[in-house]
């Protein structure tokens, strides 16, 4: 089990290296001059040739590429992504507030949408084919379809403007700034994932080790106990991936509720060319990839006996 972990680290780590040199890359693509750039997004009325040379020396754009991201890369390892090149002020000192209240949304969702996942795909997978199976998936078909932005409208018209129950929009000490937010991701995730814990439900149902327990006088309640923890071992994995997924998905939901979070924070850089927070936001989503589907990968093996074998 240790090998396995730290072959999973030393994967993980070159990884992180080809994703970091791809966005810093992929950020220079621009057809616009990088000095440029920051003169348009500082609101420089008249841009000279003087004032290109200054902006180019000022921020080592005039430098060999690979030296700009070797420096880049050391300073992002100690969450120093350069300065905004809106206001001049630390990229992390507006991406890590910013970060800590996408993440308290992303959690809170996350332990929702596991949760009704689970519930909702046990309970169509004991009840194939019966009506609230049909029901149950029939009605989640029509919510996931329903665009987030719709859908999160619809709920602020009904019940915060019309019953005047939940606030509109904003973050707050109180929990019922997170009600309808965390609705909104929930609907639209977990009519997605509890399909995927009916089918592996589904698929064990049929498993000999069922037959061989109802046989042997084991009640339908440890057969069915028996059956999740053996579907959940081919769930974690996507469980595991559904948390940097809605990390990196809450743009729409925080631009309708005005959450102070990454996504209005990155829409916001996109639109002014903020080129330093753009490359911070992405470099840390892909590394949230990169992170979670490493410990969801170790959780599989340790709870199952098979593949821990195989490591």
């Amino acid at each position: 089990m240790g090998s396995y972990i730290i072959k999973r680290i030393l994967i993980s780590v070159p990884l992180l290296f080809i994703i970091s040199f791809l966005t810093f890359f992929l950020m220079n693509l621009s057809p616009l001059d990088p000095a440029e750039v920051v003169l348009q997004a500082q609101g420089v009325p008249q841009i000279t040739d003087e004032l290109l040379e200054q902006t180019r020396e000022e921020f080592g754009m005039d430098r060999p590429f690979i030296l700009q991201y070797v420096d880049w890369l050391f300073a992002s390892l100690q969450l120093d992504f350069g300065d905004s090149y809106i206001n001049g002020e630390p990229v992390w000192s507006l991406l890590g507030p910013a970060f800590i209240n996408t993440l308290k949304l992303t959690v809170v969702s996350s332990v929702f949408i596991i949760l009704m996942s689970i519930l909702l795909g046990v309970i169509c997978a004991l009840k194939e084919g019966k009506m609230i199976d049909k029901s149950i998936r029939g009605f989640s078909f029509f919510l996931t379809a329903m665009p987030s932005y719709l859908l999160a409208s619809i709920l602020i018209w009904y019940v915060s403007v019309k019953l005047d129950l939940l606030p509109t929009n904003g973050m707050d000490d109180s929990y019922k700034s997170y009600i309808l937010p965390v609705l909104v991701i929930t609907i639209s995730y977990a009519g997605i994932y509890f399909r995927n814990v009916r089918t592996s439900m589904l698929s064990n149902l049929n498993e000999d080790y069922v037959l061989y327990g109802r046989a042997s006088g084991l009640s339908e309640k440890k057969i069915t106990i028996h059956i999740l923890r053996n579907s959940l071992q081919v769930t974690i994995s996507i469980f595991g991936m559904a948390i940097p997924i809605i990390l990196g998905s809450t743009v729409v939901v925080e631009n309708v509720f005005a959450w102070p979070g990454l996504g209005t924070l990155s829409v916001n850089a996109i639109l002014s060319r903020d080129f330093p927070i753009i490359q911070a936001y992405v470099l840390i989503l892909a590394a949230s990839f990169v992170l979670f589907n490493t410990i969801s990968d170790i959780i599989n093996v340790a709870m199952n006996p098979r593949l821990r074998n195989d490591v």
